[in-house]
């Protein structure tokens, strides 16, 4: 009996102990806020990269005798960028001796030059003299300089020729432009994990100074958007699916009752959404915490 007694006692103690270790403290606000009207826009972020809207590769035959362009220059359609001599002609040069045998030769066969057949900007100069042409012997000139992206399907409906879009590049992510909607493909395609998307060319409106071909760019489509939202942020809303809900404080400042109710939600751009109904405007919405008492330490008798 005196056993039964003892661990009776000892589970009373345990007992009084965790509900001292758990209680909770009275509940706290962290944050609070009302409805404040806000421009809010729902935005659509897809991934894009620049490249020519035209591309020419000059590569030369025989033997490359002068380079007349550097990288980064613009030329004019018909501007020689290169001089070369074909086989014969580089063989002859090579085998004569004097100047007057050098003259004949130059007399029979004269340089070919490389003419590029576009307006543009030289972006790649992978020739110098000396060299005998080979398939990385190339000369690249470029036009104008757009933006490419594959669009998903499931967001293809968002945008449509003429449409503005806002797009920075990935290297400069503070320096923003904009762009164009010149060209939506009619035939999709599909990437080997599944996914299907739709090739969209963007001319910028104002090219960045540093516009490189290459470089990649994150464009910003605009699904919707609405003036003077009465929205909170969006850490005052609680649930999932259909039903939402906020906590309202009421009563008063020394007494403050707080009353979970159910909202209806509208637009949302991530961070604030609006409220169309359930919330007034001179109503306050607030997070609680809750805080578990620390035990006091004993001391040993």
């Amino acid at each position: 009996m005196r056993k039964i007694l003892l661990v009776l006692g000892i589970l009373i103690v345990v007992s009084i102990t965790v509900v001292a270790v758990f209680k909770p403290e009275k509940q706290k606000i962290e944050e609070e806020s009302k409805l404040k009207s806000r421009d809010l826009t729902v935005e659509l972020r897809a991934n894009g990269t620049t490249y020519p809207r035209n591309r020419i590769s000059l590569t030369p035959s025989g033997r490359v005798e002068k380079v007349c362009v550097k990288e980064g220059e613009v030329v004019k359609k018909g501007k020689i960028v290169a001089y070369t001599s074909s086989d014969k002609r580089a063989a002859m040069m090579d085998v004569a001796k004097t100047v007057q045998e050098r003259r004949e030769c130059e007399s029979f066969y004269s340089l070919t030059p490389l003419i590029t057949p576009i307006d543009g900007t030289v972006i790649e100069r992978n020739m110098e003299p000396g060299q005998t042409a080979s398939g990385n012997s190339v000369i690249v000139i470029a036009d104008d300089l757009i933006v490419y992206a594959n669009i998903d399907e499931t967001d293809i409906k968002y945008i449509a020729l003429g449409d503005n879009l806002k797009m920075h590049l990935d290297a400069y992510p503070d320096e923003k432009f904009e762009g164009v909607v010149e060209h939506v493909a009619f035939e999709a395609h599909t990437a080997d994990n599944g996914i299907t998307t739709y090739r969209t060319k963007i001319k910028p409106i104002e090219k960045p100074k540093i516009f490189k071909s290459g470089m990649g760019v994150v464009i910003t489509i605009t699904i919707k958007s609405k003036k003077d939202a009465m929205s909170i942020p969006n850490i005052f809303i609680k649930g999932d699916g259909q039903k939402k809900t906020v906590t309202v404080k009421t009563g008063t400042e020394k007494k403050p009752i707080f009353e979970i109710r159910e909202v209806t939600t509208g637009i949302t751009d991530g961070k604030f959404t609006e409220i169309v109904s359930g919330l007034n405007a001179s109503e306050t919405v607030v997070t609680l915490s809750q805080k578990a008492k620390r035990p006091k330490t004993a001391r040993a008798e």
